[in-house]
């Protein structure tokens, strides 16, 4: 906790200037409360012994003095309402960039572990409260501290009998706030987990929305989501309970409070040891006591929110990626495309499997290979090990003669282009689709690249041309029309070296034969690596590598294999 507290802590360096005028001003706030009693009590005890004229111009006096603290008091609610909650805006950015800056950091191992969802909560719902917390517990404690000490003091000095009644509760009550405090704690943080989990429902309901609709079963969406939420609902009554027994059981030791003054005070009047003007004021000073205690509750709410949401922000960063640069990593220049595995094996973190055991490989510069097997042999992830996405468990990689894990990431990848199954468009339009593939390009660039992927032709039929809105995920094109689209982008790329991953696997046979075209005149003097189930499409490779679950087991052109009448034959029939 004191690691967190501290890491909390931290945010407010770029904000200091700001913070500490809000702390000035919350203290200057809570310093005009304590006043206005003051001015109760001297007019009580003074202004009724004067004569009418003095005493009208006292009051006077004392009205406008209180009115220039009104005006005061404002000017300062105003500084820390508008710019300590933008200084809280501020730092909930900074928090978003730091922890969206860490997820682009962190490998494909962690994203297969993880849910949108959750990861969406941690970001958007869970950094408000933190902020709620950041801007306004300092500011509440601030202001309970000043208006409870100074009532103290005051208190005092108008009478330690009474004073001594009003502390007398005081021990018990924070017992009892401390008692409550832990169970708050875990409750609230139930809640997080609930609420990420109903996040991780509705992302992958409404992402996978047309195949819900297709099969019509928005019944039973309706009931997986209804569990969750029942789910939630049932966390929330559990915080709830231990809120609500907080909220009632504070109150009341509040009212108690008031009660055991009014009893001391009628006591001590009875007996002249207080007189009436000290027992109105006292009064009023108890409620200025018991109005920071109150905005105390509101704070260990605040702060159970903020600091289970604090917790789980933490959890991520404390995640270290587990695929980075080495410290000594240079950059990739010159690329010919010489690719070597050299006896790499390779298994997933959470399987003592080995996905791949012992792949000795060399393909030259210019290269163009075709990987095929049967599902779960290790090809998508023999090539996911190529740009890094995941890091080989033993053996290594190299390019060039150069071990890729001597390298930095981003000019690995800069030299890698992927074509996959499953197309991956962003939100927005055509242009900026195919501007993905080089940030820097001009829009003649783009169109260039286009027209390579034979895709100039349909992109100048749609309403706004390159300007048109595709939809979410490309949901506005045709499959085809897509992996052009995506092919465009590594055309405009330009790296010497290519993966298609079952790029035209789900195609129909017409854009098949286009995105075809377009990948062969995309893979000329590139080392290209094609994974491939339709084997018809990959005859005229060069070279057809057979990849089982012991490794290459059949290596050599289409026709050689077949004379093999081996693995790939076989294969190759069954497809027929």
């Amino acid at each position: 906790m004191r690691r967190n507290l501290l890491k909390m802590i931290s945010y407010y360096k770029p904000y200091i200037g700001t913070f500490m005028l809000d702390m000035f001003f919350a203290f200057l706030a809570s310093a005009i409360s304590l006043i206005i009693p003051l001015a109760v009590r001297y007019i009580t005890v003074n202004v009724h012994t004067m004569d009418s004229e003095t005493a009208l111009k006292q009051v006077i006096t004392i009205g406008i003095i209180l009115i220039v603290l009104v005006a005061v008091q404002l000017a300062a609610n105003y500084y820390i309402s508008y710019v300590g909650h933008v200084m809280g805006a501020k730092m909930e950015y900074n928090m978003r960039s730091e922890i969206f800056a860490h997820y682009q950091k962190l490998s494909f191992s962690f994203y297969d572990e993880q849910k949108v969802g959750s990861l969406m909560s941690r970001i958007t719902s869970d950094l408000f409260d933190i902020t709620e917390l950041l801007h306004h517990g300092p500011e509440n404690i601030a202001i309970s501290f000043i208006k409870i000490v100074g009532a103290f003091i005051i208190l005092f000095c108008i009478s330690k009998y009474l004073t001594l009644a009003a502390f007398i509760l005081l021990p018990f009550m924070f017992a009892f706030a401390f008692f409550l405090n832990k169970r708050m704690k875990r409750a609230f943080k139930e809640n997080r987990v609930k609420i990420a989990d109903i996040n991780t429902q509705i992302e992958d309901n409404l992402s996978g929305i047309r195949v819900v609709k297709s099969f019509a079963n928005e019944d039973i969406e309706k009931g997986k989501f209804k569990q969750g939420n029942d789910a939630f609902l049932k966390a929330k009554k559990h915080s709830y309970f231990y809120m609500g027994f907080f909220h009632s059981g504070m109150t009341a030791f509040t009212l108690l409070i008031n009660i055991v003054v009014i009893m001391a005070g009628g006591v001590l009047m009875a007996k002249k040891i207080v007189e009436v003007s000290d027992f109105v004021t006292f009064l009023l000073y108890i409620n200025i006591f018991t109005d920071p205690i109150r905005t105390l509750i509101d704070f260990t709410e605040q702060f159970q929110n903020g600091y289970s949401g604090f917790e789980r922000f933490m959890e991520i960063l404390d995640i270290e990626p587990d695929i980075v640069d080495r410290p000594d990593a240079v950059e990739l220049k010159d690329v010919k495309g010489d690719i070597r595995f050299e006896d790499v094996s390779f298994k997933y973190k959470d399987s003592a499997h080995r996905v791949l055991r012992h792949i000795n490989l060399d393909v030259k510069a210019g290269s163009y290979v075709a990987l095929v097997g049967s599902s779960g042999g290790g090809k998508t992830t023999l090539c996911s090990l190529i740009p890094r996405f995941y890091e080989v468990t033993n053996g290594s990689i190299s390019i060039d003669g150069k071990d890729i894990r001597d390298v930095t990431l981003k000019s690995l990848r800069n030299n890698i282009g992927i074509v996959q199954q499953d197309v991956y468009l962003f939100a927005g339009t055509v242009y900026e689709n195919i501007l993905y593939g080089k940030p820097d390009a001009t829009r003649e660039e783009v169109v260039e690249a286009a027209k390579l992927a034979n895709a100039h032709e349909f992109i100048e039929s749609l309403p706004n041309g390159y300007d048109t809105d595709i939809g979410q995920r490309g949901v506005k094109l045709s499959g085809g029309q897509k992996q052009r689209l995506s092919i465009a982008r590594v055309f405009l790329k330009n790296p010497p070296i290519l993966i298609f991953d079952e790029a035209t696997s789900a195609l129909d046979n017409e854009s098949e034969n286009i995105v075809k075209e377009s990948l062969e005149k995309l893979a000329h003097n590139r080392t290209t690596f094609v994974i491939a189930h339709r084997l018809s499409t990959i005859k005229n490779a060069e070279r057809i590598l057979v990849l089982t679950e012991n490794g290459i087991e059949e290596t050599g052109t289409h026709d050689e294999l077949m004379a093999k009448n081996g693995i790939y034959a076989q294969l190759y029939k069954w497809a027929r």
